[in-house]
């Protein structure tokens, strides 16, 4: 950096030199951030099929695969042996009865906290990030606010298991499920309205497949979650697999607009949400633009 100084013939060009190169170095470090969208899915879709590994591992579950259930057993689950089980209602593979009991139900607390903790930070960089990028808008502040209530309704399901606290758990679930639908609508129409490039297109598009597929995932799982038939509610918990693991994989998407994210977009969060004439200004000056005193501000300086 100090030999690209030193080839200016000028203050100005010494000064533009490095700060571009200052500029470029920043952009590198900070290219860092687009892992963190991926490591979302990548914990939590593993996470959850560990914790349905240990319920069915510990008979506190039924296998997926398993279609036969019963109106009663005479032994319960986790005392049943043989390679034929009794299931009953009480056993339908759904996300939440996974956890429900320990030992799996403390890692299920585990991946859901820290899982909400990801996503809040996540849809945290994406709204400063539409800012820093474009503008401010209603979608891009929607999302926020979503995106956060989904959080919160997350740590309710995974701290307040249904066995324990069913009134608490549905409402996390009541909360949750609904605002993580609205969230990737939002953000499939944000990426529509700020796309100007091809790839971003292919991404918007990408995007609005995955929202469908939650969509129908989750109104098939609600519907057949309220029925009496067994075969239904176990085609619930089925489509309820599917929905989150879809939900986890459209957090991952944001790694493309990730990889942009640089020291300016923190710097929008500690200006309050916005970037600011001062923020311009100095984002221009680093990048070794003209910058223009007026007169009242050569006067008070």
């Amino acid at each position: 950096m100090r030999g690209e100084c030193e080839f200016g013939q000028g203050r100005g060009e010494r000064r533009k030199g490095c700060c571009l190169k200052q500029q470029d170095g920043a952009g590198e470090d900070m290219s860092v951030w687009a892992i963190l969208p991926v490591s979302l899915p990548a914990l939590t879709i593993t996470g959850i099929w560990v914790v349905y590994a240990m319920a069915l591992y510990n008979q506190h579950v039924c296998p997926v695969d398993n279609w036969l259930y019963n109106q009663s057993c005479e032994e319960e689950l986790h005392l049943q042996t043989g390679p034929t089980l009794c299931c009953t209602l009480e056993n339908v593979p759904l996300i939440s009865k996974c956890g429900t009991l320990p030992p799996e139900s403390c890692f299920f607390s585990l991946i859901c906290s820290t899982g909400s903790f990801i996503v809040m930070v996540i849809v945290l960089l994406r709204y400063a990030h539409v800012i820093e990028k474009h503008q401010n808008c209603v979608l891009n502040t929607a999302g926020l606010s979503t995106g956060w209530i989904c959080a919160a309704g997350l740590i309710m399901v995974g701290n307040f298991q249904v066995d324990n606290a069913k009134v608490l758990h549905y409402v996390g679930a009541g909360v949750a499920f609904p605002t993580s639908m609205l969230f990737v609508c939002l953000q499939s129409a944000l990426t529509y309205r700020l796309a100007k490039t091809q790839g971003e297109y292919y991404v918007a598009h990408l995007r609005l497949a995955m929202s469908l597929l939650a969509f129908f995932a989750l109104v098939l799982s609600g519907a057949f979650f309220v029925q009496e038939s067994f075969v239904l509610q176990h085609a619930s918990a089925i489509f309820e697999w599917v929905f989150c693991v879809i939900i986890m994989l459209f957090y991952g998407t944001f790694s493309f607009e990730f990889a942009g994210v640089t020291g300016d977009t923190v710097m929008v969060l500690a200006r309050g949400g916005a970037l600011g004439p001062d923020g311009r200004g100095h984002k221009v000056e680093s990048l070794g633009g003209p910058i223009s005193h007026t007169p009242e501000g050569i006067s008070m300086l």
